[in-house]
């Protein structure tokens, strides 16, 4: 059983047991039970809101501000769900992927939330909810409004929520102003909270913690000459052959002028020697070099680097490669040079030209060799349209360029849509030689700078990421980038684990206490937003639903005639229905049809 399973058998165990004794009259009357939900009621606090509500005109002011804030914020969470939602339908295939069981902020559950920070989240979460809810409560106080109970709200024996619940006649009795405000007041102080949590953060960062220097191991590749020498997660490269490196280039530039086998320092770590070896990172699906496979000779020439790769193919057409394994699998196979396509449209040059819609290697234009995309480019952008340039390429039947003979074309170059050079009409270009990516030493680097300017530090080379709105936009999507930016191989969740061996702390505080305090300010933050934005959604029984009732309200009354409350419900049902299936069309569709 996976973790979520094991968690609703826990959830429904308890749920049995709690009912039980709730049968019996064996709870509190505080303890109010709902299914696993548990509530916990309080008429505690209430004096210490009265005092702190005695600024009337100051928090109306903030409940304005709450209620502008929460329409825009409303408006947009429903276009914007609504568009996705019709995109993912009509177009299933385009969507991300994302699991139901995601839009869970539960650590180990939600595969963006790590256990690793499972104590942080709790901790910015229950910030969350307090500020909430005891913005309803002011505001409750500040409108006149009676309370009739507080407490908090448990799944099982997990905090899911504090409440605030209203006399109901009080709080009919208001008026639609006050009850607005009252029910806005709890997004706004969430959004107040992330202000000041990301401001202490990015401040946090920028003065008391630096990027190590050296070249930062997010992984290593299967099957690598950097996995067989025991180079692992939270490694830091800091030299190749006595000669120090800080940064991929540096690193890049040593292992070049490196020979087979290279002396690794790491910092905090003993040195490693290395004997590289090229293996295949990359490649097409269905062709004969497969992600991992080892090749070890070009033409019978033996190849152990990239450099060596690219030296043995240079002005070769086609080439024969070995691939390593044991002896009965040890085989060669034969590769065409050049940049590897999947699509040629019939009506565009090559295609018109003759060319099948089929995947092929562009071995040359004009004379010019293509071994991979850049190459491709590069001699593109020296065509002109209109002009007629010769092109080499190999193609077989179906979906197997390799085995295809050689093939001329004479292609009529056309515009290029986006530059000023000839346009060929290819698609689905492939990374690599022939679609083949190759690598000589295995490691995955870990973008700390990045992470480190995207949260605060202006170190150099980092990316310029300086205004505080940028910051905080940035901050809200590390916990998943690589689904925004597929070139990102890596999340941010926090200073955990192994993480924290790429940056260094100064000052007098303690690296241990630095990374705690940024890692609660981080998900404070980072909850408190996406609890604001959540609780706008225009749907009951969430604050946005109750917000977007007082708006129809007040739009129907300034119409010509009576509307009745029949018809602001009508109208407060569809939009909120609306935004419920379009939720429930984002999470599942994509789902259903994986």
């Amino acid at each position: 059983m996976n973790t979520l399973s094991w968690i609703l058998v826990g959830i429904l165990v308890y749920t049995v047991g709690a009912m039980a004794l709730d049968s019996r009259g064996l709870l509190p009357s505080s303890f109010r039970l709902s299914g696993p939900i548990l509530t916990i009621h309080t008429k505690r606090g209430r004096a210490f809101l009265e005092w702190l509500a005695s600024p009337k005109r100051l928090w109306r002011a903030w409940g304005n501000l709450g209620v502008g804030v929460a329409l825009v914020i409303m408006v947009g969470s429903f276009f914007a769900v609504l568009l996705s939602a019709v995109s993912t339908i009509s177009q299933p295939q385009a969507a991300g992927f994302v699991r139901p069981q995601d839009a869970l902020v539960i650590p180990g559950v939600n595969q963006f939330l790590p256990w690793a920070a499972a104590v942080d989240i709790v901790v910015g979460l229950l910030v969350g909810l307090v500020v909430h809810e005891g913005g309803h409560g002011l505001l409750c106080r500040v409108e006149d409004i009676e309370i009739e109970s507080m407490g908090v709200a448990l799944l099982a024996f997990v905090p899911m929520g504090a409440f605030v619940q209203p006399d109901e006649e009080s709080q009919a009795a208001a008026d639609r102003g006050g009850r607005t405000r009252m029910f806005a007041a709890g997004v706004t102080n969430n959004f107040l909270v992330t202000a000041v949590s990301f401001a202490l953060l990015f401040a946090l960062v920028a003065s008391l913690v630096t990027v190590v220097p050296g070249v930062a191991i997010g992984g290593t590749l299967p099957g690598s000459a950097a996995e067989e020498a025991g180079i692992d997660r939270g490694d830091v490269l800091v030299g190749v052959d006595g000669q120090p490196v800080d940064g991929d280039e540096e690193f890049g530039a040593a292992l070049a002028d490196a020979g087979r086998e290279v002396t690794v320092d790491r910092r905090d770590a003993d040195p490693v020697t290395v004997e590289r070896s090229l293996i295949a990172t990359r490649a097409v699906v269905d062709g004969p070099i497969g992600t991992g496979t080892e090749l070890t000779h070009v033409d019978g020439e033996a190849v152990y680097t990239e450099s060596g790769f690219e030296s043995a193919l240079s002005g070769v057409e086609v080439a024969e490669l070995r691939l390593a394994g044991d002896d009965e699998e040890t085989r060669t196979v034969r590769f065409p040079v050049g940049t590897f396509v999947s699509t040629v449209s019939t009506e565009q040059p090559l295609g018109e030209a003759g060319a099948p819609d089929t995947p092929l290697v562009v071995h040359s234009i004009g004379g010019e060799p293509t071994p991979d995309p850049a190459a491709l480019s590069a001699v593109l952008e020296e065509t002109d349209p209109g002009q007629t340039v010769e092109v080499v390429t190999y193609h077989g039947d179906g979906d197997d360029p390799w085995s295809g003979e050689r093939n001329v074309y004479a292609v009529t170059l056309d515009d290029h849509p986006e530059a000023d050079h000839g346009f060929l009409g290819v698609g689905g270009i492939q990374a690599g030689t022939s679609g083949v990516v190759v690598d000589d030493f295995g490691i995955d680097t870990y973008p700390a700078d990045r992470y480190h300017a995207m949260l605060g530090g202006n170190g150099p080379g980092e990316a310029p990421v300086t205004s505080f709105v940028t910051r905080t936009f940035g901050a809200l999507v590390l916990p998943f980038l690589n689904t925004v930016d597929p070139n990102v191989g890596y999340n941010f969740a926090g200073f955990n684990g192994a993480v924290t061996n790429f940056y260094a702390v100064s000052g007098p505080l303690g690296a241990g206490t630095v990374f705690t305090l940024v890692n609660i300010l981080f998900w404070t933050g980072w909850v408190n937003i996406n609890l604001g934005i959540f609780n706008c959604i225009p749907s009951y029984p969430l604050d946005g639903g109750h917000i977007l009732n007082a708006c129809v309200e007040t739009t129907a009354a300034r119409l010509p005639g009576e509307a009745s409350a029949r018809a602001v419900g009508a109208v407060t049902t569809a939009i909120s229905a609306t935004m419920i299936l379009s939720l429930l069309g984002l999470l599942f569709v994509p789902w259903l049809l994986s």
